[in-house]
Order: C-alpha cells, then sequence, then structure tokens
C-alpha cells in the first residue's frame, strides 16, 4: 500500500492538474472548438517541477506563487488573471541553477506550448512577458499584471522566519556546486540589492503586509552571512 507521503504527493499533483485545467479554459477564446486535453500540458510541467536538481523551484514553490496569486486577484489588482496564472505556471519551468538564461528559455517554452494549447498569440505574448519580467522584476507603472505576478513571486521574503530559514537552506543546497566563499559573497549581493530597491511589493497588499517582513528576513539572513554563521 501506498504510504501517506505518496498518497500526499498524488494529491498534490491531482490539485494542480485540475489549477491548470481550470486556467487554461479560462484563458481560452470562448468561442474555440475542438481544443487540446489540458492533461498533457499539465503534466508535462509538473514533470519540470520534480527535477531532480530543484531544491526551491519545486511544486511547493510553484503552489505558493499560485496561491499568492489568489490572493491578489481576488483583491482586484490584476487585469487579466488567468494570464497571471499562466505565467505563474511556466515562470519556472526550465530552471538549472548553473545556467543564466532560464527565464528566456521558459518565455519561449510558452510561445510553443500555449498556441498549441489554443491560447490566442496576443495572451501568449502577454504570458511570456510576464514570464521575462520575472529575471529582474523591473515594472513599467501601472503593469498590474506584473505587479502581480512579481509580488507572489517574491512574497517568500515575507514568510514566517521558519519558513524563509528552509527557502534559504533550500536556495544554498540548489547552488551546492558553488564553493562556500563565492557563495556567501553572491548571495550577500543580491540581498544588499533587494534592500536598496526603494519597494520590493507593487500591489497595495504587498506593500501593507509583506514589505515590512520581508526587509526584516533579508537584513537577518545578511547579517548571518556576513558575520558567517550561514544563511539559516
Amino acid at each position: 500500500m501506498p504510504d501517506q507521503a505518496d498518497l500526499d504527493a498524488a494529491a498534490t499533483l491531482a490539485t494542480l492538474r485540475a489549477h491548470w485545467t481550470r486556467t487554461l479554459e479560462a484563458a481560452r477564446p470562448r468561442d474555440a472548438k475542438e481544443l487540446p486535453d489540458p492533461t498533457p500540458y499539465a503534466d508535462n510541467l509538473l514533470t519540470r517541477y520534480q527535477e531532480p536538481q530543484r531544491r526551491y523551484h519545486t511544486l511547493t514553490h510553484l503552489t505558493a506563487v499560485l496561491d499568492h496569486i489568489d490572493v491578489l486577484a481576488e483583491a482586484g489588482y490584476a487585469d487579466d488573471p488567468a494570464l497571471v496564472r499562466l505565467a505563474a505556471w511556466f515562470h519556472d519551468a526550465v530552471y538549472a541553477p548553473d545556467r543564466s538564461e532560464n527565464e528566456e528559455r521558459s518565455a519561449r517554452l510558452a510561445e510553443r506550448a500555449l498556441p498549441e494549447a489554443g491560447v490566442s498569440p496576443a495572451d501568449t505574448s502577454e504570458v511570456a512577458r510576464l514570464v521575462r519580467l520575472t529575471v529582474t522584476h523591473a515594472l513599467a507603472p501601472g503593469d498590474r499584471n506584473g505587479e502581480v505576478l512579481c509580488d507572489a513571486d517574491l512574497a517568500i521574503l515575507a514568510a514566517p522566519q521558519g519558513t524563509y530559514a528552509a527557502y534559504a537552506a533550500a536556495v544554498r543546497e540548489e547552488y551546492a556546486f558553488v564553493p562556500e566563499d563565492a557563495f556567501r559573497e553572491g548571495r550577500a549581493a543580491v540581498l544588499r540589492q533587494l534592500l536598496a530597491l526603494p519597494e520590493l511589493f507593487r500591489t497595495p497588499y504587498g506593500s501593507q503586509h509583506w514589505e515590512g517582513p520581508a526587509r526584516a528576513n533579508i537584513a537577518a539572513e545578511l547579517n548571518r552571512l556576513e558575520a558567517g554563521s550561514g544563511p539559516v
């Protein structure tokens, strides 16, 4: 008999497949006919998020981003919630810690898969644009879809201390091939860049609920790194 962990994993996959189907159906034109089955597309993406090199960019991360999008979309911040959700599905679909073009390759995957799955060219372009935004999270004023995706992607920074510690440790595991001194230097540089930003979150909800905790978590991790005590 399968153990509880196997049952939980199967339930997670079933929930995510159902989420993908709802999202894809919401993004497809209402008058479209003879559209392909959503399930193979979901399974391809779910397989990608379970690749062995991943420690943080996993199904847990995908689920968390989708949950945060739900919070922000329900508050009315996204212009096109279905497209933002599709972008979340694709934003880390291609991920290798030793490569710098992951987001670009993920966006190109969306550009290939979504038209085949029945999404219009214009909406496919918007999804790919949103995926590419996650490289820098640099947003133009008024980019409501981008604000929701980027805030949801960065919301881990505002997690409770234990969850944040697990996130930081998972990031270190993904970069296990990087020597300790080099990792500390690089990670500290990233954290300083984040703290230097005038705002980490752009939606009113993110600004109110996530900005303060995120800055406290980042500052605490940076202090640990500078003290030589590790990321957690």
